[in-house]
């Protein structure tokens, strides 16, 4: 099943990214991620995206393994693909991979450029590697967006013509940042369409559980931080307990928000946390 069938009926769709975990450095053993994976496939998400295993080595077989692990437990599964650090024939193989695996559903990425790692030459930008898909064939292309911009663009504008670039090039969906105004989202949303941006776009939802969190995501995407979620945060950055429950109460209004106004569907952050996952999705389920 491609990605552009769980749109048709127009439903908003409730969805999970997830990573590979890492230990010193090394990934973590497939078997012994199956078992949270298990507890996410539990909560019927519309799909889950699993991150690019980057760091050299198998990564990207990590990132299939559990893509297949997910497949077979009957959720749809789809693949982020990083293309700043791979030559054409290193994507050719991955891609071989996936479609050998029946994964059918990539979300195409320019990924970070590492201080002291040359990129490689063959793709700069995201929308290279989605033409390059698309040319091949095969496959159901996602793309990223940014509601605030792109921390790398020089406004938000800028931005928005790259994005409209993604999907010419034959991005079929996209999913948005992490945001924790609402509002920045429902203006993205009216400057795409008036750009002629017309895919289902979902919209990033990360709940923060602990403030280094926070703290590390803002400083790698520079989301703003509205006065009420700064001030909650500050409120019960001592007790871990209320902070948790704080931040998913946060999310679960942003959802709901969301959801009334027509958003196509909300892609959650999980962070790998069963737990989360669970508790937004008995908040939100009777609303979808």
């Amino acid at each position: 099943m491609i990605m552009s069938e769980l749109f048709k009926d127009k439903k908003p769709t409730l969805s999970f990214e997830v990573f590979p975990p890492k230990k010193d450095g090394v990934h973590i053993p497939l078997e012994k991620v199956f078992p949270t994976m298990d507890e996410l496939v539990s909560l019927n998400p519309s799909f889950i995206s699993v991150t690019y295993g980057a760091g050299g080595g198998k990564g990207d077989s990590v990132t299939c393994g559990i893509c297949r692990h997910i497949a077979s437990k009957g959720v749809l599964s789809m693949a982020h693909l990083t293309c700043v650090n791979s030559a054409k024939e290193d994507i050719d193989r991955i891609l071989d991979e996936l479609e050998s695996s029946g994964i059918e559903n990539i979300l195409a990425l320019r990924g970070d450029i590492v201080p002291n790692i040359p990129p490689k030459k063959d793709f700069s930008y995201a929308s290279q590697l989605i033409s390059y898909i698309s040319e091949r064939g095969g496959f159901h292309i996602s793309a990223a967006c940014y509601p605030e911009g792109h921390i790398n663009a020089p406004d938000l504008v800028t931005d928005i013509r790259h994005l409209k670039e993604k999907v010419d090039a034959g991005a079929e969906h996209l999913i948005s940042q992490l945001f924790f105004d609402n509002s920045a989202f429902f203006r993205f949303r009216e400057l795409t369409a008036a750009a002629g941006i017309n895919v289902p776009i979902e919209a990033g939802i990360m709940p923060v559980v602990n403030k280094k969190q926070i703290e590390r995501m803002v400083s790698i995407c520079g989301a703003s931080l509205p006065a009420k979620f700064s001030h909650t945060m500050a409120r019960f950055e001592n007790n871990p307990e209320a902070l948790r429950d704080a931040g998913i109460a946060y999310a679960v209004n942003q959802i709901v928000e969301l959801i009334a106004e027509g958003v196509d569907g909300v892609h959650i952050y999980t962070m790998n946390n069963p737990y989360v996952a669970k508790r937004i999705c008995d908040s939100v389920s009777s609303l979808l």
